[in-house]
């Protein structure tokens, strides 16, 4: 397959103009004072798992409007002392799946909070945390791009960055967790729910999103041929007059604009021959990104990026940041 975006050595120097509200960080500030109004009122209730070397937590906190959202956490079992945490995020349509899911960070020998994304969870690996629709929503294309697309205040995806926030202070408040000591991760949407926390949360410690989604709107519509970015095309497609509409509240969540507010340590990587996140976007979020930053470039992968290969990477990373 022919590279679908620019040449390696322009995508280097790609660092286009943010598109920003002016309002930006009053409307994110009042979103998580009014998130922070509900108690966290984190749980975490041991399961048995099957899993001899881990202990496992079903996890639920007040996200967004006092919803509970759910988790599993998973770490080394009988630690010592409290370890790092790893809280991350899924891809578009899946949830927190099962506790044997995903284990690399855990086995790494770090706490894990995997975190499910409202309403999704149907689409690769099952979810449980249902979404809902505040009154007022516009009509929508299915999926989950334009739901509330109309207002910022409304959009799905605010309200998705505060749970994400709260899955932090939720991981911070277990007492085998040390709180100076989480990180954020995640791919794809995962890995723009990464760079909303990090523009979110000053102290988080570093910052791992890999071929991150939600970035560079206006670029990635012009070059991505895979949904979910192709769902704003159909819904403006019918919705004629609502382009600057929806363009402006994509600018609200936009992974640029929370990138040039993060300060840490930050592990990105990006796939040159991804049609879903276009290599461009993600070096301009890496571009705009604040904080002491480097990328791995996968020149001939699509959307799945590194996968295991860079797993490794993050597991390497994390050992020199945590020592």
């Amino acid at each position: 397959m022919p590279l679908v975006d620019m040449p390696l050595e322009e995508l280097q120097q790609y660092r286009p103009a943010r598109v920003e509200p002016d309002d930006f960080d009053a409307f994110w500030a009042s979103t998580l004072a009014e998130t922070r109004a509900h108690d966290l009122a984190a749980t975490f209730e041991r399961v048995d798992s099957g899993l001899r070397l881990f202990d496992v937590y079903d996890v639920t906190f007040s996200g967004f409007g006092g919803d509970r959202i759910k988790a599993w956490l998973a770490m080394p079992a009988g630690a010592a002392e409290p370890l790092p945490c790893v809280v991350e995020f899924p891809g578009y349509g899946g949830g927190r799946g099962l506790p044997h899911d995903l284990l690399l960070y855990p086995a790494a020998g770090y706490a894990h909070l995997f975190m499910d994304v409202r309403g999704q969870g149907s689409g690769w690996r099952p979810g449980h945390t249902p979404d809902r629709d505040p009154e007022g929503s516009n009509p929508q294309h299915p999926g989950f791009m334009t739901r509330g697309v109309l207002d910022p205040a409304t959009y799905y995806y605010r309200r998705v960055a505060a749970d994400a926030v709260r899955a932090v202070e939720a991981a911070r408040a277990h007492p085998g967790i040390d709180p100076a000591r989480v990180a954020v991760a995640g791919g794809s949407q995962g890995g723009a729910i990464t760079l909303m926390v990090a523009g979110l949360v000053p102290d988080v410690a570093a910052a791992l999103p890999d071929v991150p989604f939600l970035c560079d709107f206006k670029r990635a519509l012009e070059q991505s041929t895979k949904d979910p970015y192709r769902e704003i095309e159909r819904y403006l497609k019918v919705h004629r007059d609502h382009v600057a509409q929806v363009f402006r509240t994509l600018s609200y969540v936009d992974g640029l604009n929370f990138a040039s507010r993060a300060s840490a340590p930050s592990l990105f990587s990006v796939a040159l021959l991804d049609e879903t996140c276009p290599p461009s976007t993600v070096f301009a979020a890496y571009h705009h990104y604040a904080g002491p930053k480097q990328i791995e470039t996968y020149h001939y992968n699509g959307h799945e990026g590194g996968e295991s290969f860079h797993a490794g990477a993050r597991v390497r990373f994390l050992h020199e940041l945590f020592g």
